[in-house]
């Protein structure tokens, strides 16, 4: 979904350049997330939305070392213009009309009433977390939402029915209540303004970036890590400006791994994206294709 969106949140910028996004923040050596949550934040408690965003629960867990890129989820704003629905809101902000609801709740409103034009309006955080075993509705609302009652809000937002997820499968979880301190919104303005400054040759380096990340990410595939691999694949992929060649091993490797991890929705989103990033894309290009009809099958 973030990938969706990025395009109509850079258009939209335009619009509300002092709006807040998710941006990117540099650890620093000595920091942890605790603190990092506390001063964005506002409260040390909320490292674990740091933690979920960045896949950093998953398989135990992972420390954050001087120089990670951690993704800092936060609020967007936009002010209503005319003829604008929740519907349309929801579809250029959240990636489908279907979130009409959830958006439209998180501003005190009704998605079959319009909003008021003029009105700035609040597009709530929304975190890409990758469910670990036992993982279900309602363990993903008792952690991000507060309440395990509140399951049935995880089940409307990611269009399925009530009940697990699988492992390694990503789920999105909208934080309408999420905000940033005076501090955090200073560290929004300033990541907003070193992107605008590095500007030429960005692509570049999110292309040498997944250089780095690719081999990492065909081990993990290769030793079995199906989990890390998913974790490490998704976030290559929100790096943006991607090769067609670096997508389609991304691609290649995600089906696998999803497949591995009994998946095959999502299995077969991966094998289309791999198809749609290399046309020339064959089975046999990789020796575990002879072994694995499960592939084939999700590809069908």
């Amino acid at each position: 979904m973030k990938r969706f969106v990025t395009l109509l949140v850079v258009a939209l910028a335009l619009l509300a350049p002092h709006r807040a996004r998710a941006f990117t923040h540099i650890v620093l050596p000595g920091e942890t997330l605790a603190q990092i949550a506390a001063r964005v934040y506002g409260d040390p408690k909320l490292e674990y939305v740091l933690a979920g965003d960045n896949a950093l629960d998953v398989v135990g867990g992972s420390a954050i070392v001087p120089g990670m890129r951690l993704e800092i989820p936060a609020p967007s704003y936009h002010r209503v213009m005319t003829n604008e629905t929740w519907y349309g809101l929801a579809l250029a902000w959240l990636g489908d009309t279907k979130r009409c609801d959830a958006l439209a709740s998180a501003n005190g409103g009704q998605s079959w009433v319009p909003p008021e034009e003029g009105r700035e309006v609040v597009i709530p955080a929304v975190l890409t977390i990758i469910a670990g075993d036992n993982d279900s509705d309602m363990t993903i609302a008792g952690r991000y939402l507060g309440d395990v009652n509140k399951a049935w809000v995880i089940d409307a937002y990611n269009f399925r029915k009530t009940g697990p997820f699988h492992r390694g499968e990503v789920v999105l979880v909208a934080l309408p209540d999420l905000t940033l301190t005076v501090r955090g919104k200073a560290e929004a303005r300033d990541a907003m303004d070193r992107e605008r400054i590095e500007g030429q040759g960005s692509a570049h380096e999110l292309q040498k970036r997944a250089d780095v990340e690719l081999p990492a990410l065909l081990a993990d595939v290769r030793g079995g890590r199906w989990v890390d691999a998913v974790g490490r694949g998704n976030r290559a992929l929100a790096l943006g400006e991607l090769t067609r060649q670096q997508q389609a091993t991304v691609h290649r490797a995600l089906l696998e791994a999803y497949v591995a991890l009994d998946a095959i929705g999502l299995a077969a989103a991966e094998c289309t994206a791999w198809r749609a990033s290399d046309p020339a894309a064959k089975f046999d290009a990789s020796p575990v294709d002879v072994v694995s009809p499960k592939i084939r099958a999700a590809c069908k």
